[in-house]
């Protein structure tokens, strides 16, 4: 099982000057708290994130779907993550992103 963690990137301000949606600080946020969840043993970042159309995806695996969930959860409540995320519960063999049973997260408005 994978969950796919998507994070609209049209709600992200104008970035600087030569950048690039992908190298905002809120997503590198994200990648550092994945990190320190898979350090932790609480479950597995499967794949670098990724801008797949208007969105940023992680991915994570390795626990139950329960747990893969909590851990989506915790990614749209960090501070400065877009709001409007949502998770993708699917499998290694999708044969593309986004394909699985959709689950809206809590955001940090909405907290």
């Amino acid at each position: 099982m994978i969950v796919e963690i998507h994070v609209p990137l049209s709600s992200v301000p104008n970035p600087p000057d030569g950048a690039s949606p992908s190298q905002s600080s809120w997503i590198d946020q994200v990648e550092d708290f994945l990190v320190d969840v898979e350090d932790q043993g609480d479950a597995e970042v499967y794949d670098e994130g990724e801008q797949v159309e208007d969105a940023y995806v992680f991915f994570v695996t390795g626990a139950g779907e329960e747990e893969l969930l909590a851990v989506a959860s915790r990614v749209a409540l960090l501070p400065g993550v877009p709001a409007g995320a949502f998770a993708v519960v699917s499998h290694e063999g999708a044969e593309e992103v986004g394909v699985g049973r959709r689950v809206e997260l809590p955001s940090a408005a909405r907290a």
